[in-house]
């Protein structure tokens, strides 16, 4: 592996992809720190750590501590992602956008210009009730978290949040074609992480305390490693259903008569069924942090993570999730169509409707696997949270994202090695990412 690292040196355009893309990120990390005018930055901090573990929390998570500071990138880069989910729903039910994606890179880019458009209106929305949402909370102490509130509050607060979830996009979709690795995916890993050294001090801090004994935190790092191995190997694991192509004669010339295979994910839809779960799941304890009523409050404890009656609609919601996503981004028919079009076929599948049920059979085996590895991968450290009081960084669906980016990042590193006759990281084998 330190072969690998050294020979990245050696290739010009590659030392320029790493190099391009740590200085975005650089950027992004600075855009985190600049505050959006007009807020009570220490009343603020103070609410959100007292409502840590509510759907706040999440999305403070996701956005690398920008929306606790409320800096200019408070959005994060999930609206973006939420008009991305929308459009490709969309494309099932709307025939133009079907039309498109079958057009190849053309269409891709009407949907990119689409779902650019979207991701505005919906950073417009959310900032509006952001804004108003502000208005209304105050600290634990009852300080006044927005200075002046007004229209003018409002407005300032929607353009100044859209521009910046813009800005991220673009340095998302630079990174992707200047850069190595997904842009989008990367900003994310890159807000995750550098939440994880303050959470990494605090679980050793909180471990100090009377009352807790240092005996369970190997117990700890043990399980997280365990953790991160399932994760790197259900991530990489896919099922390959052999392709044979029938020959094919043009005048003196015989084309075809390859064997190749289909590549099938056990975990297709990625880390979107516990970011939904977990979004739905935390409703009720973000309603109870602002309704003081007796039965809203009873309700809220009894939906919280560490509740036998949190785990079970959690686990089906995944459940559900990774089932919808699947069939959304996967069409059994398709595929069976394009492979019978270019002369291929599955050995002892007739082409055809066969072939669509035999894919359709494997993929719902799959699907069936996916969901019980991403159901075990969240339930266990939301256990560990619940438990142990373990800061909320070490969630299954922040593990995922990390992890998961980082294997699909040094794959593509790997590829251009391999590509350039180097020697990559691993001297036996190759690292395959996800896609």
């Amino acid at each position: 592996m330190l072969g690998g690292i050294r020979n990245t040196a050696n290739i010009p355009e590659l030392r320029r992809r790493i190099i391009f893309t740590l200085l975005m990120l650089a950027v992004y990390r600075v855009g985190v720190q600049i505050p959006t005018p007009g807020i009570n930055g220490e009343a603020l901090a103070s609410f959100f750590e007292k409502n840590a573990s509510t759907i706040f929390g999440m999305f403070n998570m996701f956005s690398g501590g920008a929306l606790e500071n409320f800096s200019i990138f408070a959005l994060g880069i999930m609206p973006y992602i939420s008009a991305s989910i929308i459009i490709q729903l969309l494309t099932v039910v709307v025939p133009q956008l079907e039309a498109w994606k079958k057009e190849g890179e053309a269409g891709r880019r009407k949907i990119t210009q689409y779902t650019r458009y979207g991701t505005v209106v919906l950073s417009l929305i959310q900032g509006l009730f952001i804004s108003i949402g502000l208005e209304g909370m105050t600290g634990p102490g009852g300080e006044i978290i927005v200075m002046v509130p007004g229209v003018a509050f409002k407005i300032m607060t929607m353009l100044t949040l859209t521009s910046g979830t813009a800005f991220i996009m673009w340095l998302g979709e630079q990174m992707t074609e200047r850069g190595i690795g997904n842009g989008i995916s990367l900003i994310i890993f890159a807000g995750i992480v550098a939440r994880m050294p303050a959470a990494v001090i605090n679980t050793f801090q909180m471990f100090g305390q009377p009352g807790r004994s240092y005996i369970f935190l190997p117990f700890l790092l043990a399980l997280m490693v365990v953790v991160v191995g399932l994760i790197i190997y259900f991530e990489t694991a896919q099922r390959r259903i052999p392709i044979q192509y029938a020959k094919r004669v043009v005048g003196r010339r015989v084309y075809g008569g390859q064997s190749s295979h289909l590549p099938l994910k056990i975990n297709i839809p990625g880390v979107i069924p516990p970011i939904f779960a977990s979004s739905i799941m935390m409703f009720p304890a973000t309603i109870g942090g602002f309704m003081q009523i007796d039965w809203v409050q009873q309700f809220s404890a009894l939906m919280s993570p560490g509740s036998i009656y949190y785990y079970f609609p959690f686990v089906g919601f995944i459940v559900f999730f990774c089932f919808f996503y699947t069939a959304v981004t996967f069409n059994p028919v398709d595929v069976a169509e394009n492979l019978k079009k270019h002369g291929g076929f599955i050995p002892g599948i007739r082409p055809g409707k066969k072939t669509s049920d035999f894919i359709d059979k494997a993929l719902t085996r799959l699907t069936v696997i996916g969901a019980i590895y991403i159901s075990v991968i969240s339930v266990l450290p939301t256990i560990l949270i619940s438990k142990f009081n373990v800061p909320f960084y070490f969630g299954g669906t922040a593990l995922l994202i990390v992890v998961g980016v980082a294997i699909d990042t040094i794959a593509q590193i790997e590829s251009h090695l391999v590509m350039r006759n180097y020697e990559g990281f691993m001297k036996k084998g190759r690292i395959k990412g996800r896609r």
